[in-house]
């Protein structure tokens, strides 16, 4: 067999065991944070939680520049744990959830939204409002230990050193091992898999120049800056 052209290179997340962690696919959840539901004009009821999919090769490394990008003028932040699978399963019980986890990072979830919002208003999906290039900063993966069940633990962002975001993981509507268990109900999960769980409340626009840093406690931080548009 002769390829047409060169495949992609594979995308590694550095782990702070000092391995690689090949991503394989990108889900996120929409509004799994009360304040943050309110912000976007929703009630903030325990209904089910929702997904939508971005590419792995959204994802960029700590330290990246993110390219402002084309056909946006509001380029919003959105900081979130981040959750990597580490074995597969279906249809996995809430208390066998976390068995399936390898270990959290910090992320972001980096949103055209004025473009999801108009497609939001017609009722269309949000795919190019979220699944932008390198609009999945990540940082480095720190095995399970580090987090347990991820039940609390501040949760922040700052821009140019100011405060933006600042929550606890506590406040997530739904938990870690919620989200794993009614997320594998509908796909069956592979190691590579990249949870995204949500932001709290604060998202806002940035510009090219911008510093971004965000945390969360027991994690290495995660810092990229805001570049000009890529020619």
């Amino acid at each position: 067999m002769t390829l047409l052209f060169a495949p992609p290179p594979p995308v590694l997340v550095p782990t702070s065991d000092g391995h690689d962690y090949p991503v394989r696919r990108i889900f996120c959840v929409g509004r799994n944070y009360a304040e943050h539901a309110r912000e976007m004009g929703f009630d903030p009821d325990r209904e089910p939680p929702f997904f939508f999919t971005k590419w792995a090769e959204t994802v960029v490394l700590s330290d990246a520049a993110v390219p402002y990008p084309q056909a946006t003028s509001d380029f919003q932040h959105e900081v979130e744990l981040v959750v990597a699978i580490g074995s597969s399963g279906r249809d996995i019980p809430v208390d066998a959830a976390l068995d399936h986890v390898w270990g959290y990072a910090v992320g972001l979830d980096m949103t055209r939204r004025d473009l999801q919002m108009a497609a939001r208003a017609k009722g269309r999906p949000w795919d190019t409002g979220k699944n932008v290039e390198a609009s999945s900063p990540i940082g480095t993966l720190h095995p399970r230990a580090a987090l347990g069940d991820a039940a609390s633990g501040t949760i922040g962002l700052t821009v140019n050193g100011a405060v933006r975001q600042r929550a606890d993981l506590s406040m997530l509507i739904w938990s870690v091992p919620e989200v794993v268990a009614f997320l594998s109900g509908l796909y069956r999960l592979e190691p590579g898999d990249l949870i995204y769980t949500g932001t709290p409340a604060g998202v806002a626009p940035v510009v090219a120049g911008d510093v971004l840093e965000a945390s969360i406690a027991g994690l290495a931080p995660l810092r990229v800056t805001i570049a000009p548009p890529a020619p």
